[in-house]
Protein backbone atom coordinates (compact mmCIF):
# COMPACT_ATOMS: atom_id res chain seq x y z
CA UNK A 1 0.00 0.00 0.00
CA UNK A 2 2.95 2.39 0.95
CA UNK A 3 4.76 2.10 -2.82
CA UNK A 4 1.10 3.09 -4.11
CA UNK A 5 1.39 6.35 -2.10
CA UNK A 6 4.66 7.36 -1.99
CA UNK A 7 4.23 10.14 -4.20
CA UNK A 8 1.67 11.26 -2.39
CA UNK A 9 3.51 11.20 1.09
CA UNK A 10 6.54 13.19 -0.83
CA UNK A 11 4.76 15.91 -1.74
CA UNK A 12 3.20 15.90 1.50
CA UNK A 13 6.35 16.02 3.81
CA UNK A 14 7.76 18.55 1.02
CA UNK A 15 10.28 15.99 -0.70
CA UNK A 16 10.61 17.14 -4.51
CA UNK A 17 9.30 15.15 -6.80
CA UNK A 18 12.78 14.43 -8.38
CA UNK A 19 14.60 13.56 -5.62
CA UNK A 20 13.00 10.48 -4.59
CA UNK A 21 16.47 8.58 -3.46
CA UNK A 22 14.73 10.80 -0.03
CA UNK A 23 11.98 9.15 0.53
CA UNK A 24 13.45 5.54 -0.12
CA UNK A 25 13.80 5.07 4.21
CA UNK A 26 10.34 5.13 4.30
CA UNK A 27 10.63 1.47 2.67
CA UNK A 28 14.56 0.88 3.85
CA UNK A 29 13.46 1.63 7.49
CA UNK A 30 10.28 -0.22 7.89
CA UNK A 31 12.23 -3.15 6.82
CA UNK A 32 14.99 -2.33 8.64
CA UNK A 33 12.56 -3.14 11.67
CA UNK A 34 10.70 -5.65 10.24
CA UNK A 35 13.87 -8.14 9.87
CA UNK A 36 15.77 -6.65 12.68
CA UNK A 37 13.40 -7.27 15.33
CA UNK A 38 12.09 -10.94 14.04
CA UNK A 39 14.53 -12.99 15.58
CA UNK A 40 14.07 -11.88 19.01
CA UNK A 41 10.01 -11.00 18.89
CA UNK A 42 10.22 -14.92 17.14
CA UNK A 43 11.94 -16.59 20.45
CA UNK A 44 10.02 -14.41 22.62
CA UNK A 45 6.85 -16.14 21.38
CA UNK A 46 8.46 -19.13 22.32
CA UNK A 47 8.87 -17.86 25.98
CA UNK A 48 5.23 -15.95 26.15
CA UNK A 49 3.06 -17.75 23.69
CA UNK A 50 2.12 -16.65 20.42
CA UNK A 51 -1.11 -15.49 20.86
CA UNK A 52 0.23 -12.68 23.55
CA UNK A 53 3.19 -11.87 21.66
CA UNK A 54 0.37 -11.11 18.30
CA UNK A 55 -1.64 -9.05 20.35
CA UNK A 56 1.22 -7.20 21.51
CA UNK A 57 2.57 -6.67 17.80
CA UNK A 58 -0.62 -6.08 16.69
CA UNK A 59 -1.72 -3.20 19.21
CA UNK A 60 2.37 -1.60 18.41
CA UNK A 61 1.37 -1.61 14.90
CA UNK A 62 -1.56 0.22 15.56
CA UNK A 63 0.42 2.63 17.42
CA UNK A 64 3.03 3.05 14.22
CA UNK A 65 0.03 3.45 12.07
CA UNK A 66 -1.48 6.48 13.77
CA UNK A 67 2.37 8.21 13.78
CA UNK A 68 2.79 7.78 10.60
CA UNK A 69 -0.80 9.21 9.83
CA UNK A 70 -0.66 11.82 12.09
CA UNK A 71 3.27 12.96 10.63
CA UNK A 72 4.08 16.08 9.23
CA UNK A 73 7.71 15.96 8.71
CA UNK A 74 10.18 13.41 7.11
CA UNK A 75 11.94 11.91 10.62
CA UNK A 76 8.25 11.95 12.03
CA UNK A 77 7.34 9.36 9.45
CA UNK A 78 10.23 7.70 9.52
CA UNK A 79 9.99 6.98 13.23
CA UNK A 80 6.44 5.27 12.93
CA UNK A 81 7.76 3.62 9.78
CA UNK A 82 10.32 1.97 12.15
CA UNK A 83 7.60 1.11 14.51
CA UNK A 84 5.36 -0.17 12.07
CA UNK A 85 8.36 -2.82 10.93
CA UNK A 86 9.35 -3.82 14.52
CA UNK A 87 5.28 -4.53 14.92
CA UNK A 88 5.36 -6.35 11.64
CA UNK A 89 8.49 -8.82 12.50
CA UNK A 90 6.12 -10.69 14.53
CA UNK A 91 3.14 -11.16 12.30
CA UNK A 92 4.48 -13.71 9.44
CA UNK A 93 6.98 -15.76 11.58
CA UNK A 94 4.79 -16.04 14.69
CA UNK A 95 2.04 -17.44 12.97
CA UNK A 96 3.95 -19.80 10.88
CA UNK A 97 5.23 -21.40 14.60
CA UNK A 98 1.04 -20.95 15.54
CA UNK A 99 0.70 -23.66 12.42
CA UNK A 100 3.24 -26.00 14.11
CA UNK A 101 1.64 -25.73 17.55
CA UNK A 102 -1.83 -26.58 16.33
CA UNK A 103 -1.54 -28.80 13.53
CA UNK A 104 0.55 -31.95 13.50
CA UNK A 105 3.09 -32.41 10.88
CA UNK A 106 0.96 -34.48 8.72
CA UNK A 107 -1.29 -31.65 8.11
CA UNK A 108 1.51 -28.50 8.53
CA UNK A 109 1.94 -28.14 5.00
CA UNK A 110 -1.39 -27.35 3.83
CA UNK A 111 -1.97 -25.21 6.55
CA UNK A 112 1.39 -23.13 5.60
CA UNK A 113 0.35 -23.09 1.98
CA UNK A 114 -2.81 -21.23 3.27
CA UNK A 115 -0.68 -18.62 5.17
CA UNK A 116 1.81 -18.14 2.29
CA UNK A 117 -1.27 -17.60 0.43
CA UNK A 118 -2.55 -15.11 2.30
CA UNK A 119 0.97 -13.43 2.59
CA UNK A 120 1.00 -13.08 -1.27
CA UNK A 121 -2.30 -12.06 -1.60
CA UNK A 122 -1.27 -8.93 0.33
CA UNK A 123 0.92 -8.43 -2.76
CA UNK A 124 -1.50 -8.28 -5.03
CA UNK A 125 -4.20 -6.65 -2.94
CA UNK A 126 -1.84 -3.67 -0.98
CA UNK A 127 -1.15 -1.45 -4.09
CA UNK A 128 -5.12 -1.94 -5.39
CA UNK A 129 -6.35 -1.34 -2.09
CA UNK A 130 -3.91 2.21 -2.01
CA UNK A 131 -4.75 3.43 -5.01
CA UNK A 132 -8.24 2.80 -4.47
CA UNK A 133 -8.64 4.65 -0.80
CA UNK A 134 -6.79 7.44 -2.62
CA UNK A 135 -8.98 7.92 -5.42
CA UNK A 136 -11.67 7.46 -2.89
CA UNK A 137 -11.25 10.11 -0.40
CA UNK A 138 -9.83 12.08 -3.92
CA UNK A 139 -13.35 12.05 -5.48
CA UNK A 140 -15.68 11.56 -2.51
CA UNK A 141 -14.09 13.55 0.79
CA UNK A 142 -13.59 16.93 -0.33
CA UNK A 143 -12.80 17.71 3.27
CA UNK A 144 -9.39 16.19 3.04
CA UNK A 145 -6.60 18.18 1.43
CA UNK A 146 -5.27 16.54 -1.15
CA UNK A 147 -2.04 16.12 -0.35
CA UNK A 148 -3.54 14.66 2.98
CA UNK A 149 -5.33 11.32 1.25
CA UNK A 150 -2.40 9.23 2.07
CA UNK A 151 -2.78 9.32 5.63
CA UNK A 152 -6.54 7.49 5.38
CA UNK A 153 -4.31 4.52 4.11
CA UNK A 154 -2.67 4.04 7.52
CA UNK A 155 -5.81 5.04 9.70
CA UNK A 156 -7.25 2.01 7.61
CA UNK A 157 -4.79 0.01 9.51
CA UNK A 158 -6.03 0.85 13.16
CA UNK A 159 -9.39 -0.92 12.71
CA UNK A 160 -8.39 -4.09 10.60
CA UNK A 161 -5.61 -4.82 13.44
CA UNK A 162 -7.90 -4.06 15.95
CA UNK A 163 -10.32 -6.62 13.94
CA UNK A 164 -6.96 -8.92 13.90
CA UNK A 165 -6.88 -9.12 17.55
CA UNK A 166 -10.39 -10.06 18.37
CA UNK A 167 -10.00 -12.68 15.96
CA UNK A 168 -6.79 -14.03 17.48
CA UNK A 169 -8.80 -13.79 21.53
CA UNK A 170 -11.70 -15.65 20.64
CA UNK A 171 -9.99 -18.24 18.12
CA UNK A 172 -6.33 -18.82 19.61
CA UNK A 173 -6.61 -21.24 22.30
CA UNK A 174 -3.90 -19.86 25.21
CA UNK A 175 -1.27 -23.00 24.99
CA UNK A 176 1.22 -23.64 28.45
CA UNK A 177 4.54 -22.66 27.29
CA UNK A 178 7.90 -23.51 29.14
CA UNK A 179 9.42 -21.48 31.29
CA UNK A 180 12.40 -21.00 29.73
CA UNK A 181 14.95 -17.75 29.54
CA UNK A 182 15.49 -15.22 26.65
CA UNK A 183 18.82 -14.35 25.38
CA UNK A 184 18.30 -10.65 24.89
CA UNK A 185 21.81 -9.54 24.33
CA UNK A 186 22.05 -12.42 21.40
CA UNK A 187 18.75 -11.08 20.15
CA UNK A 188 20.32 -7.11 19.87
CA UNK A 189 23.52 -8.18 18.48
CA UNK A 190 21.55 -10.16 15.73
CA UNK A 191 19.02 -7.16 15.42
CA UNK A 192 21.95 -4.74 14.69
CA UNK A 193 23.61 -6.96 12.41
CA UNK A 194 20.62 -7.56 10.40
CA UNK A 195 19.41 -4.07 10.52
CA UNK A 196 22.82 -2.80 8.63
CA UNK A 197 22.68 -6.03 6.50
CA UNK A 198 19.67 -4.35 4.80
CA UNK A 199 20.53 -0.41 4.94
CA UNK A 200 23.98 -1.95 3.49
CA UNK A 201 22.02 -3.68 0.82
CA UNK A 202 19.14 -1.90 -0.29
CA UNK A 203 20.03 0.08 -3.21
CA UNK A 204 17.62 2.37 -4.54
CA UNK A 205 19.36 3.66 -7.57
CA UNK A 206 21.61 0.76 -8.87
CA UNK A 207 23.30 2.59 -11.60
CA UNK A 208 25.29 -0.55 -13.00
CA UNK A 209 28.52 0.50 -11.51
CA UNK A 210 27.36 0.46 -7.61
CA UNK A 211 26.17 -2.94 -6.62
CA UNK A 212 26.04 -0.94 -2.89
CA UNK A 213 24.62 2.48 -1.66
CA UNK A 214 26.79 4.89 -0.48
CA UNK A 215 28.23 3.92 2.52
CA UNK A 216 27.07 0.84 2.06
CA UNK A 217 30.23 -0.97 1.88
CA UNK A 218 31.11 0.48 5.41
CA UNK A 219 27.62 -0.60 6.54
CA UNK A 220 28.23 -4.65 5.75
CA UNK A 221 31.75 -3.94 7.58
CA UNK A 222 29.65 -3.10 10.72
CA UNK A 223 27.07 -6.19 9.97
CA UNK A 224 30.01 -8.50 10.14
CA UNK A 225 31.58 -7.30 13.15
CA UNK A 226 28.11 -7.45 14.71
CA UNK A 227 27.70 -11.15 13.29
CA UNK A 228 30.65 -12.16 14.75
CA UNK A 229 29.84 -10.44 18.30
CA UNK A 230 26.69 -12.61 17.73
CA UNK A 231 28.64 -16.27 16.84
CA UNK A 232 31.14 -15.10 19.59
CA UNK A 233 28.36 -14.22 22.51
CA UNK A 234 26.20 -17.58 21.45
CA UNK A 235 29.75 -19.87 21.43
CA UNK A 236 30.01 -18.72 25.43
CA UNK A 237 26.25 -18.06 26.86
CA UNK A 238 24.64 -19.97 29.06
CA UNK A 239 21.41 -18.73 27.44
CA UNK A 240 21.19 -19.16 23.85
CA UNK A 241 18.68 -17.45 20.89
CA UNK A 242 19.37 -20.11 18.62
CA UNK A 243 19.70 -23.87 20.57
CA UNK A 244 21.19 -26.61 18.62
CA UNK A 245 19.69 -28.90 21.11
CA UNK A 246 17.15 -30.97 19.30
CA UNK A 247 17.55 -29.19 16.47
CA UNK A 248 18.53 -31.30 12.74
CA UNK A 249 20.61 -28.54 12.02
CA UNK A 250 21.70 -29.58 8.33
CA UNK A 251 17.76 -30.04 7.13
CA UNK A 252 17.25 -26.42 8.62
CA UNK A 253 19.89 -25.00 7.24
CA UNK A 254 19.32 -26.54 3.74
CA UNK A 255 15.67 -24.87 3.99
CA UNK A 256 17.14 -21.43 4.92
CA UNK A 257 19.09 -21.73 2.04
CA UNK A 258 16.55 -22.58 -0.48
CA UNK A 259 14.16 -20.48 1.00
CA UNK A 260 17.15 -17.53 -0.29
CA UNK A 261 17.14 -18.64 -3.55
CA UNK A 262 13.07 -18.33 -3.62
CA UNK A 263 13.40 -15.10 -2.51
CA UNK A 264 16.25 -13.59 -4.72
CA UNK A 265 13.88 -14.97 -7.34
CA UNK A 266 10.83 -13.35 -6.80
CA UNK A 267 12.21 -9.58 -5.70
CA UNK A 268 14.32 -9.81 -9.00
CA UNK A 269 11.00 -10.41 -11.07
CA UNK A 270 8.83 -8.13 -8.97
CA UNK A 271 11.62 -4.97 -9.52
CA UNK A 272 12.41 -6.24 -13.29
CA UNK A 273 9.57 -7.29 -15.14
CA UNK A 274 8.04 -3.83 -14.51
CA UNK A 275 11.20 -2.43 -15.55
CA UNK A 276 10.97 -4.51 -18.66
CA UNK A 277 7.14 -4.00 -19.20
CA UNK A 278 8.45 -0.17 -19.54
CA UNK A 279 11.85 -0.50 -21.35
CA UNK A 280 10.64 -2.93 -23.74
CA UNK A 281 6.93 -3.34 -24.13
CA UNK A 282 6.69 0.41 -23.68
CA UNK A 283 3.87 0.58 -21.18
CA UNK A 284 3.73 3.04 -18.05
CA UNK A 285 2.46 3.53 -14.83
CA UNK A 286 -0.83 1.01 -13.83
CA UNK A 287 -0.27 -0.96 -17.48
CA UNK A 288 3.55 -1.43 -16.27
CA UNK A 289 1.73 -2.67 -13.03
CA UNK A 290 -0.19 -4.70 -13.74
CA UNK A 291 2.14 -6.90 -16.30
CA UNK A 292 3.21 -8.44 -12.86
CA UNK A 293 -0.39 -9.90 -12.15
CA UNK A 294 0.00 -12.94 -13.93
CA UNK A 295 2.86 -13.78 -11.75
CA UNK A 296 0.95 -12.33 -8.45
CA UNK A 297 -1.98 -14.47 -8.67
CA UNK A 298 -0.03 -17.89 -9.73
CA UNK A 299 1.97 -17.18 -6.50
CA UNK A 300 -0.68 -18.06 -4.09
CA UNK A 301 -2.50 -20.67 -6.44
CA UNK A 302 0.73 -22.31 -6.25
CA UNK A 303 0.63 -21.93 -2.43
CA UNK A 304 -2.31 -23.63 -2.02
CA UNK A 305 -2.03 -26.70 -4.22
CA UNK A 306 1.87 -26.97 -3.05
CA UNK A 307 0.89 -27.01 0.60
CA UNK A 308 -1.95 -29.63 -0.25
CA UNK A 309 0.03 -31.50 -2.22
CA UNK A 310 3.15 -31.74 0.50
CA UNK A 311 0.77 -33.28 2.26
CA UNK A 312 0.42 -36.30 0.65
CA UNK A 313 4.11 -36.89 -0.93
CA UNK A 314 6.08 -35.29 1.50
CA UNK A 315 7.96 -31.97 2.10
CA UNK A 316 11.53 -32.44 -0.33
CA UNK A 317 9.76 -33.60 -3.28
CA UNK A 318 7.49 -30.60 -3.59
CA UNK A 319 9.69 -28.14 -3.08
CA UNK A 320 12.36 -29.74 -5.25
CA UNK A 321 9.32 -29.95 -7.73
CA UNK A 322 8.66 -26.51 -7.21
CA UNK A 323 12.06 -24.69 -7.78
CA UNK A 324 12.54 -26.89 -10.95
CA UNK A 325 9.03 -25.69 -12.49
CA UNK A 326 9.95 -21.76 -10.93
CA UNK A 327 13.22 -22.52 -13.16
CA UNK A 328 11.81 -23.22 -16.13
CA UNK A 329 9.44 -20.69 -15.78
CA UNK A 330 12.36 -18.01 -15.91
CA UNK A 331 13.91 -20.19 -19.08
CA UNK A 332 10.78 -19.42 -20.78
CA UNK A 333 11.22 -15.80 -19.83
CA UNK A 334 14.70 -15.27 -20.79
CA UNK A 335 13.44 -16.40 -24.38
CA UNK A 336 11.22 -13.96 -24.79
CA UNK A 337 11.49 -12.17 -27.72
CA UNK A 338 11.23 -8.36 -28.21
CA UNK A 339 7.73 -8.66 -29.72
CA UNK A 340 6.60 -11.22 -26.77
CA UNK A 341 3.37 -9.95 -26.80
CA UNK A 342 2.55 -11.35 -30.32
CA UNK A 343 4.27 -14.71 -29.07
CA UNK A 344 2.36 -17.87 -28.62
CA UNK A 345 3.10 -21.16 -27.16
CA UNK A 346 1.06 -24.09 -28.44
CA UNK A 347 -0.16 -21.75 -30.99
CA UNK A 348 -3.04 -20.34 -28.40
CA UNK A 349 -1.10 -19.90 -25.05
CA UNK A 350 0.26 -16.08 -24.88
CA UNK A 351 3.80 -16.12 -24.05
CA UNK A 352 4.27 -13.37 -21.73
CA UNK A 353 0.95 -14.52 -19.71
CA UNK A 354 2.08 -18.15 -19.53
CA UNK A 355 5.84 -17.87 -18.57
CA UNK A 356 4.75 -15.45 -15.91
CA UNK A 357 2.12 -17.71 -14.60
CA UNK A 358 4.38 -20.96 -14.31
CA UNK A 359 7.30 -18.88 -12.31
CA UNK A 360 4.92 -17.16 -10.11
CA UNK A 361 3.23 -21.19 -9.54
CA UNK A 362 6.51 -22.54 -9.36
CA UNK A 363 7.84 -19.94 -6.34
CA UNK A 364 4.38 -20.38 -4.64
CA UNK A 365 4.74 -23.87 -4.38
CA UNK A 366 7.66 -24.45 -2.15
CA UNK A 367 6.09 -21.39 0.25
CA UNK A 368 4.13 -23.77 2.61
CA UNK A 369 6.80 -27.30 1.87
CA UNK A 370 9.97 -25.45 3.02
CA UNK A 371 8.32 -23.98 5.97
CA UNK A 372 7.05 -27.13 7.19
CA UNK A 373 10.75 -28.25 6.64
CA UNK A 374 12.07 -26.17 8.64
CA UNK A 375 9.91 -26.39 11.69
CA UNK A 376 9.69 -30.44 11.21
CA UNK A 377 13.70 -30.20 11.99
CA UNK A 378 13.27 -28.34 15.85
CA UNK A 379 11.63 -28.79 18.52
CA UNK A 380 7.86 -27.32 19.01
CA UNK A 381 9.98 -25.29 21.97
CA UNK A 382 12.06 -23.47 18.92
CA UNK A 383 8.95 -22.83 16.23
CA UNK A 384 9.36 -19.60 17.11
CA UNK A 385 12.69 -18.95 16.43
CA UNK A 386 13.49 -20.90 13.70
CA UNK A 387 9.85 -19.40 11.75
CA UNK A 388 11.58 -15.79 12.31
CA UNK A 389 14.92 -17.08 10.51
CA UNK A 390 13.59 -18.92 7.94
CA UNK A 391 11.70 -15.79 7.01
CA UNK A 392 14.83 -13.54 7.93
CA UNK A 393 16.60 -15.68 5.20
CA UNK A 394 14.02 -15.35 2.11
CA UNK A 395 14.01 -11.33 3.13
CA UNK A 396 18.02 -11.74 2.69
CA UNK A 397 17.51 -13.71 -0.89
CA UNK A 398 15.38 -10.63 -2.28
CA UNK A 399 17.76 -8.02 -0.80
CA UNK A 400 20.79 -9.67 -1.67
CA UNK A 401 19.22 -10.76 -5.57
CA UNK A 402 17.89 -7.41 -6.59
CA UNK A 403 21.29 -5.89 -5.92
CA UNK A 404 23.29 -8.82 -7.14
CA UNK A 405 21.01 -9.04 -10.43
CA UNK A 406 19.85 -5.14 -11.06
CA UNK A 407 23.57 -4.03 -11.18
CA UNK A 408 24.55 -6.94 -13.12
CA UNK A 409 22.25 -6.01 -15.33
CA UNK A 410 22.89 -2.42 -16.18
CA UNK A 411 26.24 -4.01 -16.20
CA UNK A 412 25.17 -6.21 -19.27
CA UNK A 413 23.03 -3.38 -20.65
CA UNK A 414 26.49 -0.79 -21.22
CA UNK A 415 28.08 -3.81 -22.74
CA UNK A 416 25.46 -5.11 -25.51
CA UNK A 417 24.70 -1.05 -26.10
CA UNK A 418 28.50 -1.08 -27.03
CA UNK A 419 29.07 -3.93 -28.87
CA UNK A 420 26.05 -2.73 -31.00
CA UNK A 421 26.67 -0.95 -34.83
CA UNK A 422 25.74 2.53 -34.09
CA UNK A 423 23.19 3.96 -35.94
CA UNK A 424 23.80 5.66 -39.00
CA UNK A 425 22.15 9.79 -38.30
CA UNK A 426 22.70 10.14 -42.12
CA UNK A 427 19.33 9.87 -43.03
CA UNK A 428 15.93 11.35 -42.19
CA UNK A 429 15.68 12.31 -38.47
CA UNK A 430 12.61 10.74 -37.51
CA UNK A 431 13.78 7.24 -38.93
CA UNK A 432 17.17 7.66 -36.87
CA UNK A 433 15.50 8.19 -33.64
CA UNK A 434 13.06 5.33 -34.42
CA UNK A 435 16.17 3.27 -35.47
CA UNK A 436 17.81 4.04 -31.92
CA UNK A 437 14.73 3.08 -29.75
CA UNK A 438 14.11 -0.20 -31.24
CA UNK A 439 18.04 -0.36 -31.11
CA UNK A 440 17.72 0.60 -27.09
CA UNK A 441 14.47 -2.23 -26.58
CA UNK A 442 16.69 -5.13 -28.16
CA UNK A 443 20.08 -3.67 -25.51
CA UNK A 444 17.26 -4.13 -22.78
CA UNK A 445 15.50 -7.29 -24.21
CA UNK A 446 18.88 -9.00 -24.79
CA UNK A 447 19.82 -7.60 -20.85
CA UNK A 448 16.70 -8.94 -19.28
CA UNK A 449 17.08 -12.31 -21.36
CA UNK A 450 20.56 -12.78 -19.30
CA UNK A 451 18.93 -11.62 -15.79
CA UNK A 452 16.17 -14.16 -16.10
CA UNK A 453 18.80 -16.66 -17.10
CA UNK A 454 20.36 -16.16 -13.93
CA UNK A 455 17.92 -16.50 -12.07
CA UNK A 456 16.62 -19.48 -13.44
CA UNK A 457 20.15 -21.08 -12.32
CA UNK A 458 19.13 -19.46 -8.56
CA UNK A 459 16.12 -21.84 -9.03
CA UNK A 460 18.03 -24.43 -9.74
CA UNK A 461 20.47 -24.15 -6.86
CA UNK A 462 17.32 -23.30 -4.63
CA UNK A 463 16.31 -27.25 -5.70
CA UNK A 464 19.84 -28.69 -4.94
CA UNK A 465 19.51 -27.22 -1.40
CA UNK A 466 15.84 -28.39 -1.28
CA UNK A 467 17.40 -31.81 -1.85
CA UNK A 468 18.62 -31.67 1.97
CA UNK A 469 15.15 -30.85 3.68
CA UNK A 470 13.00 -32.79 5.73
CA UNK A 471 11.14 -34.65 3.54
CA UNK A 472 8.69 -37.54 4.05
CA UNK A 473 5.69 -37.37 6.17
CA UNK A 474 5.95 -38.52 9.54
CA UNK A 475 4.07 -37.66 12.97
CA UNK A 476 6.16 -35.90 15.56
CA UNK A 477 5.79 -37.20 19.00
CA UNK A 478 6.02 -33.25 20.02
CA UNK A 479 2.76 -33.19 18.23
CA UNK A 480 0.18 -31.18 20.28
CA UNK A 481 -2.75 -33.24 18.84
CA UNK A 482 -2.93 -37.17 17.77
CA UNK A 483 -5.55 -35.65 14.87
CA UNK A 484 -6.93 -32.33 13.59
CA UNK A 485 -10.07 -33.73 14.74
CA UNK A 486 -9.26 -33.97 18.61
CA UNK A 487 -7.99 -30.02 18.19
CA UNK A 488 -11.86 -28.74 17.28
CA UNK A 489 -13.61 -31.39 19.90
CA UNK A 490 -10.89 -29.83 22.23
Amino acid sequence: MVVSVLEDIMRSVEIPINKIQLATPIITWYLLGYIAAMPLLGRLSDRFGRRLVLQVSLALFIVGSILTALAATVPEVLVGRVVQGVASGALLPVTLALAADLWSPRRRAAVLGWVGAAQEMGSVLGPVVGVGVVTLVHNHLGTVPRDDAWRVVFWLNVPLALIAMVLLQVTVPKRAVEKQKVDVAGGLLLAVALGLSVVGLYNPEPDGEHILPPGGGWLLIGAAVAFVLFGVWERFARTKLIATAGMRVRPFLAACAASVCAGAALMVTLVDVEIYARAVLERDGVAAVLTLVRFLIALPVGAVLGGALATRVGDRAVSVAGLVIAAGGYVLIAMWPTDVLSAHYLGFLPALDTSLAVAGFGLGVVIGPLSSAALRAVPLTQAGIASALLVVARMSGMLIGVAALTTFGFYRLNSIVASMTPVSSSGNFKDTILAVARQTQEAYALMFGEVFAVTAGICVVGAVFALFVAGGRHESPESPVEDDEALVRS
